[in-house]
């Protein structure tokens, strides 16, 4: 069976516009117009000035974001468009995992998934940053050995209806009787995909995650990490045909016969980079352009 692509949009925390309620809203509204599948937003709890970690997405080993730009929190912007729209899909793309305690998360999570009427949508990634995911309180080291548990923590939360709650013994986080309401509207929970370049990130989506979404790699690399994922999955006993793709694009250079290529790859999402500018009538009508090119414009109100 062949599913429809789906087309998210990046919303352009580079444009330093994100934390603008107004600006931010009016884009978030006008890619729900456009019939846009989800719009999705960035974190960084902090940014040390002066960093010596090594950003891995560009040659130079510094983001591209500048050090006092804009970026806010995840969730509370998407339960703020939550409010501000009505069907847009809600994401992350990348919530940085070790920065959150899983049992304070799974109540956000599930909190921002129920008054959204179940439109949340979360990746989740390990991130490059040490001197970031130390100061919030994480070892950098043993970050995926704990993110395996932040994932088994989050889904045990969710599921567990039992009068007695849901207890949970691991390496970093140990609990008997947990009963964490409300329960996301979704009836598997949140849908949490693996952001991440590596090897270790696609094992990770196989065994635990609802999709993998691959960053900056192509070609070859990207075939070896989509095989990995599907690999791991059998290897859990899970169907590798479940797990969701999403690679990326950008809104300005788009077209159907590019989508089609990412689709031979696997992809059923493609996440979609707008071009940054604070001017949001420009921002607009990229958007609108893009949405017509894909077709999605007819489409905006099924």
């Amino acid at each position: 069976m062949k599913y429809a692509m789906k087309y998210a949009v990046l919303a352009p925390v580079a444009a330093n516009t994100t934390a603008d309620p107004e600006w931010i809203s009016g884009f978030a509204r006008h890619a729900e117009g456009c019939g846009f599948e989800s719009i999705v937003v960035v974190e960084h709890a902090v940014v040390m000035s002066g960093y010596s970690s090594v950003y891995p997405y560009d040659k130079s080993g510094k983001m591209e974001l500048k050090d006092d730009c804009d970026i806010p929190d995840p969730l509370d912007l998407l339960a703020f468009l939550a409010g501000r729209t009505d069907r847009i899909g809600l994401a992350t793309g990348v919530l940085v995992l070790p920065n959150h305690h899983p049992v304070v998360l799974a109540k956000r999570l599930a909190t921002v998934d129920a008054l959204s009427g179940g439109r949340l949508r979360l990746c989740v990634g390990m991130g490059w940053m040490k001197e970031e995911i130390e100061a919030c309180g994480a070892d950098f080291a043993s970050r995926g050995r704990r993110a395996n548990e932040q994932i088994q923590v989050l889904r045990a939360l969710w599921a567990d209806r039992s009068a007695a709650g849901v207890g949970f013994h691991g390496e970093f986080f140990d609990f008997d009787g947990a009963m964490c309401y409300p329960k996301p509207v979704q009836p598997n929970g949140v849908p949490i995909h693996i952001g991440g370049h590596s090897v270790a990130a696609a094992r990770r989506a196989g065994r635990y995650g609802d999709g993998l979404q691959p960053l900056g790699v192509v070609g070859d690399e990207l075939r070896k990490l989509v095989e990995v994922m599907r690999t791991e999955a059998e290897r859990a006993g899970r169907d590798p045909d479940a797990l969701a793709l999403t690679l990326g694009h950008l809104v300005s250079r788009v077209t159907p016969e590019k989508a089609e290529s990412l689709a031979a790859l696997g992809a059923n999402r493609i996440l979609l980079s707008p071009t940054p500018t604070s001017d949001l009538g420009a921002a607009k009508d990229e958007l609108s352009a893009c949405a017509e090119r894909l077709g999605l414009t007819s489409h905006a109100q099924r």
